[in-house]
Order: C-alpha cells, then sequence, then structure tokens
C-alpha cells in the first residue's frame, strides 16, 4: 500500500466514524481510526513519521472538526508503533541493496534513488496500474527477471537491479535514457529517440537524477 492509499483510508476512516459517532471524542475517533491502520505493520512501515504529519492534517481537513488538534491525535499513538514508523528507512535495504549493485554493476546509490522515487521504501506499496515492491516492478517484467515474489524485498530490488542494468547497456550508461526507459518503456525512448515529451517521464527522470546526484 502506498501513501496515496493509505491516505485514502485514513481520510475515508475519519469521515466514517465521524458521522456514526458524531459525539465521540477526538481522542476515541481517532484511536479507532489509527488503530485499524497501524495494526497492520505492513502499512504503518511503509510510511514515515514526516508522512504520518500529513496524512493526520488531511484527516483533520476531512472530518473538519475544530477540536481535532495533532496534539490530541499524537496521544493515541502508541509510542513503539510511532518508533517502529520512524526507524523504518533505506538503511534496512541497504545491504540487499549493495548485493544486487555488486551482482549486476549497477550504481547502489541509482537503485536507492530509484527505489526512493518508486516507493519511498515500502514494499508493499502497489501502483494504480500494478507496479509492485519496493522498485515498482509491473508484473510481466518482473516474470521475464525471474522475480518469483515480487514483494519479497531481496527478489523486487534484484530484478529492479538487473532490469537497471539491461537498460543501461541498451542506452550505453546513460542514466537519463535508463531511468527515462525503467518510467515509460524502452520503445517510447526509442520512439522518441530520447527522453519521450511525458510530463511524468520528464519529472521522474529530473527527480530520481537529482536524488542520484546529491
Amino acid at each position: 500500500m502506498n501513501i496515496d492509499q493509505l491516505k485514502a483510508m485514513l481520510e475515508l476512516q475519519a469521515l466514517q466514524n465521524f458521522h456514526s459517532n458524531p459525539g465521540q471524542s477526538a481522542s476515541g475517533l481517532f484511536q479507532d481510526m489509527l488503530s485499524s491502520i497501524l495494526n497492520d505493520q505492513s502499512t504503518a512501515l511503509g510510511a514515515t513519521a514526516t508522512k504520518l504529519d500529513e496524512l493526520f492534517e488531511d484527516a483533520l481537513a476531512a472530518v473538519g472538526s475544530s477540536d481535532l488538534s495533532k496534539q490530541n491525535i499524537a496521544q493515541t499513538l502508541p509510542p513503539i508503533q510511532l518508533t517502529k514508523i520512524a526507524t523504518n528507512s533505506n538503511a534496512n535495504f541497504d545491504g540487499l541493496i549493495d548485493q544486487a549493485a555488486a551482482m549486476f554493476s549497477v550504481p547502489a546509490k541509482l537503485i536507492k534513488s530509484v527505489i526512493q522515487k518508486e516507493s519511498n521504501f515500502n514494499p508493499n506499496a502497489v501502483s494504480h496500474a500494478g507496479a509492485s515492491g519496493l522498485m515498482q516492478l509491473m508484473p510481466a517484467t518482473a516474470k521475464d527477471l525471474g522475480v518469483k515474489n515480487i514483494f519479497d524485498p531481496a527478489e523486487n530490488i534484484q530484478g529492479g537491479a538487473k532490469y537497471l542494468k539491461q537498460l543501461l547497456d541498451k542506452y550505453e550508461n546513460q542514466v537519463d535514457l535508463a531511468l527515462a526507459a525503467y518510467n515509460a518503456g524502452p520503445g517510447n525512448v526509442d520512439k522518441y529517440g530520447g527522453i519521450p515529451p511525458f510530463k511524468e517521464t520528464k519529472n521522474y527522470v529530473r527527480q530520481v537524477t537529482d536524488i542520484y546526484s546529491s
């Protein structure tokens, strides 16, 4: 589940609780909402504390109740859960990234940059198009790359690194073209003789490149 899906779930849960129990206290309202979300570790570990702050702001706007504050919400968060969320980072996957980088001769930082942009290090992320896992592999692509469990971090990273290697070889180590192909497909890069004129792809290449060069 990605951040957008988590956001939608939080907003929906908040609205449902608010309308069904208009007299419920702020603490009770968000305790119910947070329990249903945070008890799912795969969802909780896919978000950062910063992202959760943003989601809470959106949830507050959704219910539109003036007595709800971030302080009230924070009091309902189990400390151990918040700690687990806050400590979910790229460090959890550094070993797997380094292993894949060595296996396929792809810079570890490039793999990490793609993961950050694709899934923000959420191994359970699924896009609306069906791309899944840390490196957001499409099912057909994952199958071609030999990935059996697309949500397994090791398999997903190895599959994504292998695909990046194929694209870097195809485009003579031109990182921008490899990234464009990763996002829009090599067919589109070949068709347009470079980065396709798609806003999404242009932004993708720029953002990943910025992360990679930082």
